[in-house]
């Protein structure tokens, strides 16, 4: 790991919702060091919040596995379109959708253009998500609440209800929580809840679809050095980032890429209802 990823880092803010490009040391999402294997080959991806972090590195080893996919984000262009740069590399279609999740049209729209674009949908990656920093409950608006919720888990249904109906038995569903879910930020207080939300979602989620085929799992990240980071936090917490868990450094993307391919891949076809840490070290209950 480079030691530039480890606090401290340096000083660095951006406004929401960030951009790879300004990020300093700039993240890893496996451009270089991803190697697939075929454990994908044919199948077809929507990934939300695939413009950049978790969601780039995501889609770099979808591809790379054999998977064709579709990027939704909501208006980070040049992040967009070099995630796209890298599936089409890998030889895989690639198509972009940029938008608002917080409106349901948008979300069943976005399956619509799944369905059209690529032939159909085998995974779906629910990623895309909001946060922002309070110290107090008092400094959070009933905008900003409600906000968080519309993209962080209210969008989560509305795709994933509109997407079960063209999945085939073998299908899979793989939704981003977070190490917030079992141990919440105070500070994150509406991000947090809404990661708790997504974990029940999941299991709930798993029992509900048994009987379609269809496997539903969570990825809970520890501190993920993304565009979310420096873009979110004020920048004292950005350059500890990751200080806090037994590795004292931020985990990459790329890092976290293996575990969404084993929970898409077809040989985990007993694996659905759990949630993954990935954590550095940090222990989830």
């Amino acid at each position: 790991m480079n030691e530039q990823a480890k606090p401290p880092l340096p000083p660095q803010q951006q406004p929401m919702p960030g951009r790879t490009d300004a990020m300093q040391p700039k993240p890893d999402h496996g451009e270089e060091s991803y190697r697939g294997s075929g454990k994908l080959e044919g199948k077809r991806a929507v990934i939300t919040g695939g413009d950049s972090g978790i969601g780039r590195a995501v889609a770099i080893a979808f591809a790379r596995e054999g998977a064709d996919c579709l990027i939704a984000y909501l208006n980070e262009d040049e992040d967009a379109k070099e995630t796209q740069r890298l599936i089409e590399a890998a030889g895989r279609k690639a198509v972009l959708v940029s938008g608002d999740l917080g409106t349901p049209d948008h979300c069943r729209s976005i399956i619509e253009h799944a369905v059209e674009d690529l032939g159909g949908i085998d995974i779906l990656v629910n990623n895309a998500a909001h946060q922002a920093t309070f110290q107090s409950i008092e400094e959070i608006s009933d905008d900003e609440w409600e906000k968080t919720f519309e993209i962080n888990i209210h969008a989560m249904f509305y795709l994933t209800k509109a997407a079960v109906p063209h999945m085939k038995p073998g299908s899979a569903i793989i939704n981003t929580a977070s190490i917030n879910s079992d141990m919440p930020n105070p500070t994150l207080l509406a991000y947090a809840t809404t990661k708790g939300a997504i974990q029940n979602f999941t299991a709930g989620l798993a029992q509900l679809l048994a009987e379609k085929g269809i496997r539903a799992n969570a990825v809970a990240p520890g501190p993920i050095w993304t565009p979310l980071i420096p873009s979110t936090m004020p920048k004292e917490t950005v350059q500890n980032f990751g200080k806090q868990v037994p590795m004292k450094r931020p985990g990459q993307p790329a890092e976290l890429a293996t575990a969404y391919v084993m929970l898409a891949d077809p040989l985990s076809s007993y694996t659905s209802g759990a949630t993954i840490a990935v954590t550095g070290g940090k222990p989830i209950l």
